[in-house]
């Protein structure tokens, strides 16, 4: 049970390592989330039933993950639509083009056949199952994780960080914003279906409409995770996005288990983490001013301070 909780967290973080990038470092609102995590899963499931075998399906997730975000980005770009707008048709193009992939069907069966999570109990057969899973699960995101780490350090990843926090940084630097947006919306989306990808063979099929409410979801655990600490370097940036992945997964769980105790249905989960995000972005915010406050203070008391001097 704790350990199935653990796998799940772990697969949904590599999605909210996705949404960490285009909402947290790009700073721009992409709903496209809800259309290529179930893209990701569609491609991952049609690769393995068809006997392209497991790598060839996540890699290929991930690839067609990069070109569902270099779609959005290149609407925005070229027809200089809003980010969320130009997310949302993609997001609702999406939909058809996985049903498409499914071959029309609304969501196709990977009992039958060899997944990743079939193959974990064999690689780690020292192991009990769950915890094989598990196991092979965390490796999967650790690498992730790293090569994530190693992108944002170099050159290009600083600028897309740049980039967020302000465009006129860049234009100054004599680098095109729309290559970079381009960049970094694919990695975002790329991640984001490799996610869907994992999530596909864990539970075992792919659904069309598995997307449904991502967005909302992946905020909520990047807002759990930032109340666990504070820090500008992007190790623990993503550390902590992890940690907020498997941290909303368990308290998901607690309320399918527990939740009937105080009158709370699996119907009332989508509610509940939109009211979740709201409290975090009110406390975030007050956070920020009490900071804020607190600055401008001891600023104050500095120059107030000098004057004395000197005087």
């Amino acid at each position: 049970m704790i350990e199935g909780i653990f796998v799940e967290g772990l697969i949904f973080s590599i999605m909210v390592l996705g949404i960490l990038i285009s909402y947290r470092i790009l700073d721009l609102a992409d709903l496209t989330c809800d259309g290529s995590v179930a893209t990701g899963a569609a491609v991952a499931t049609m690769c393995i039933v068809n006997g392209l075998g497991i790598t060839m399906g996540l890699v290929m997730s991930f690839l067609v993950g990069i070109l569902c975000g270099l779609v959005t980005a290149t609407i925005h770009n070229k027809l200089h639509i809003p980010g969320l707008l130009a997310s949302i048709l993609t997001m609702t193009m999406l939909y058809s083009i996985n049903l498409r992939i499914l071959g029309n069907k609304a969501n196709v069966s990977l009992v039958r056949v060899d997944t990743l999570y079939r193959l974990f109990p064999k690689a780690f057969s020292f192991l009990p199952s769950d915890f094989a899973s598990l196991a092979g699960t965390l490796l999967f995101v650790l690498l992730v994780k790293v090569l994530m780490d190693v992108f944002f350090r170099s050159d290009i990843g600083m600028a897309i960080g740049a980039l967020g926090g302000n465009e006129q940084v860049i234009l100054s630097q004599g680098m095109n914003p729309a290559v970079l947006k381009l960049i970094g919306l694919g990695l975002s989306n790329g991640l984001i279906a490799l996610s869907g990808g994992l999530l596909a063979q864990y539970q075992g099929f792919a659904d069309a409409n598995l997307g449904q409410g991502m967005v909302v979801q992946g905020l909520a655990a990047i807002m759990i995770g930032e109340f666990l600490f504070s820090s500008n370097r992007i190790s623990l940036i993503t550390l902590r996005a992890v940690f907020g992945a498997i941290i909303y997964k368990a308290l998901m769980f607690l309320g399918r288990k527990y939740g009937y105790l105080v009158g709370i249905t699996p119907n009332d989960f989508k509610l509940l983490t939109g009211i979740l995000v709201i409290i975090s972005l009110a406390v975030a915010q007050t956070r920020a001013m009490a900071s804020n406050k607190g600055a401008r203070k001891k600023a104050i008391a500095r120059v107030t301070g000098k004057e004395g001097k000197d005087a």
